[in-house]
């Protein structure tokens, strides 16, 4: 996984009052949750706020990358886990992070790559992805920045499904009937057929 630095700095207030001004100052109010549990055995937060500027290179891409978060000079090694935009804006609104270490396995979103020319679409058909992320869980130093498929094979109104899946080193989160592509029928396809027949 690609790796991105992110600097930030402890937050004394929060509430709503307190994230408009620093959004102001082109700041984005962020959470860290780690191993640290609170008196009900939920994820204790760090309140921290970064710049926007460094936050939108992590955040506006389709790369999944591992944050190295230095919060008033301690060193933090995160994903992000959830993020909240302006809905008619979509400005950046919140970051929440989680932290990860080395041996403990994670889920994370993975983008997936289609490779190869499939058989289908060589008989006329439409290539269509229909997820572009599959969920995999591993420690984080084994998870790639991609997942490639061979689609090679894949014929005409024929799908593959995450179950039909498997990359070395990792657990698939994702449902098992999930589809992931499918080669759908075009007219082209079907008039080429229909002539084959006669």
């Amino acid at each position: 996984m690609k790796e991105i630095a992110i600097n930030g700095q402890k937050r004394e207030t929060t509430g709503k009052k307190a994230s408009k001004l620093m959004r102001k100052e082109g700041l984005v109010p962020c959470n860290l949750y780690g191993e640290d549990k609170d008196e009900k055995g939920l994820p204790k937060a760090l309140a921290f706020s970064a710049n926007y500027a460094e936050l939108r290179k992590a955040v506006y891409t389709p790369h999944v990358y591992v944050c190295n978060l230095s919060i008033d000079g301690k060193e933090h090694k995160a994903i992000i886990k959830e993020l909240q935009f302006h809905p008619t804006t979509d400005a950046l609104l919140h970051a929440d992070f989680y932290e990860i270490n080395e041996q403990k396995p994670i889920t994370v979103g993975i983008p997936v790559k289609l490779n190869g020319l499939a058989q289908g679409v060589r008989e006329g058909g439409k290539l269509n992805l229909s997820i572009r992320k599959i969920d995999v869980t591993a420690p984080y130093k084994q998870i790639p920045e991609i997942l490639d498929i061979d689609v090679t094979s894949l014929g005409l109104g024929k799908a593959i499904k995450v179950g039909e899946l498997s990359f070395e080193g990792l657990e698939l989160a994702t449902p098992a009937q999930v589809v992931v592509c499918s080669v759908k029928e075009t007219r082209a396809s079907k008039a080429a057929a229909a002539a084959a027949t006669e």
